[in-house]
């Protein structure tokens, strides 16, 4: 006898000593105390093992959802294959942008300064904030249907979000960083040790998990007994939270504050920051507020990208009535447009920097030719 609900489903060879034959199935009322929680076939994140074996048509394990499908950009056809190489493209230049740059303030002298060392985090958070989504979607583009499993598909969710509140209060602590190099240049070295360079980074991180802790860890607690298709390019938690069997109202609204909290107390601080230095500039000659504005020029244009992109995308997602593919492609090109810009603005309005790249490149270079005639003489 299996029980589902309210029904009972008797099923041929079951039938019960002295009937006359096994019959047909059955369906009628199930006996009280037979009938399961419907959440007792669902996953709950603290409490299953999941495995994905069984038939590969069936996704639901005895316990709940096994793994979860990414339905990504499946619906495109023959598009694929182009949006494929675009995607790789763009992932290859975050990668070799954002390194080097990691590379060049490691091994350049000149780079020391606190700015420098808050790009260098900068730039690897970037690294690990597209790598956490994009080898995924890539690899879905190829392969069909594009599965994960459940625990990877929380862990997903979890650093996606909070390495991109990371990044924000680490432009928020570069803000600040222009603050003190602009209105205090003669307390720039005293103010930013070594030990404060350190403790803003760290507060940087702590706000990032701050802020994304709570909501991850309450819907990795909610129950999931399918369907197990998430309709996104990535498990995006307002896609997840839909396919929870459970009221998820308490977990909308927890997950929208702390979004809100994490947006408004950054660009707030931001904002004071450059209101600050704003006013601070105005009482300068022309040479100065020259020199002021070529010193936070690149922060100011990725800050202004980065806040201006993610106004649009909030915009056109409530305004705009747009294909579910479409508004994959607009997320996609979203998460990677800041870290794919960020070296390019950098290495351009930032002449040390360049100049530093520059040297690092003749350095290689004439390294590799040293040790390509160490290996001729040899050989």
């Amino acid at each position: 006898m299996i029980t589902t609900g309210r029904l009972s489903l008797a099923q041929p060879g079951s039938a019960r000593p002295g009937s006359a034959r096994p019959g047909p199935a059955r369906l009628g009322p199930a006996r009280p105390g037979s009938a399961r929680l419907g959440s007792a076939r669902c996953f709950k994140g603290s409490g299953s093992h999941l495995s994905r074996g069984g038939a590969a048509n069936s996704s639901q394990q005895p316990d709940g959802v096994a793994f979860f499908i990414i339905q990504g950009l499946a619906g495109l056809g023959h598009e694929r294959t182009a949006l494929f190489v675009l995607l790789l493209l763009l992932y290859t230049a975050i990668l070799g942008g954002n390194t080097i740059i990691i590379f060049t303030v490691l091994t350049d002298p000149t780079l020391s300064s606190a700015m420098y060392f808050f790009l260098r985090n900068l730039s690897f958070v970037d690294i690990v904030y597209t790598t956490v989504t994009i080898p995924n979607m890539l690899s879905g583009l190829l392969i069909a249907p594009n599965t994960i499993s459940v625990p990877g598909c929380f862990f997903q969710m979890y650093f996606f979000i909070q390495l991109a509140v990371t990044g924000r209060g680490i432009l928020t602590v570069m803000a600040y960083d222009r603050y003190v190099a602009i209105c205090n240049p003669l307390r720039y070295a005293a103010i930013m040790t070594q030990p404060v360079r350190l403790l803003l980074i760290t507060a940087a991180w702590t706000f990032g998990a701050f802020c994304t802790l709570p909501a991850a860890a309450m819907a990795w607690h909610r129950p999931y007994c399918g369907p197990n298709v998430v309709r996104h390019g990535w498990c995006d938690p307002s896609s997840v939270r839909r396919l929870a069997c459970a009221n998820t109202s308490v977990d909308s609204i927890l997950s929208l504050s702390f979004a809100m909290v994490a947006l408004l107390t950054t660009g707030a601080l931001i904002l004071t920051s450059y209101i600050l230095i704003g006013i601070s500039v105005s009482k300068m000659n022309a040479a100065e507020r020259l020199k002021a504005f070529s010193t936070c020029a690149a922060h100011l244009t990725v800050v202004t990208i980065s806040y201006g992109s993610a106004s649009f995308v909030y915009i056109s997602y409530r305004v705009g009535n747009f294909a579910p593919e479409v508004r994959v492609i607009v997320a996609v090109l979203y998460s990677a447009l800041t870290p794919f810009l960020n070296p390019i603005i950098y290495s351009l309005r930032n002449k040390a920097l360049k100049e530093a790249i520059r040297r690092t490149f003749c350095r290689s270079r004439r390294t590799a030719l040293s040790t390509r005639k160490q290996v001729s003489a040899v050989a």
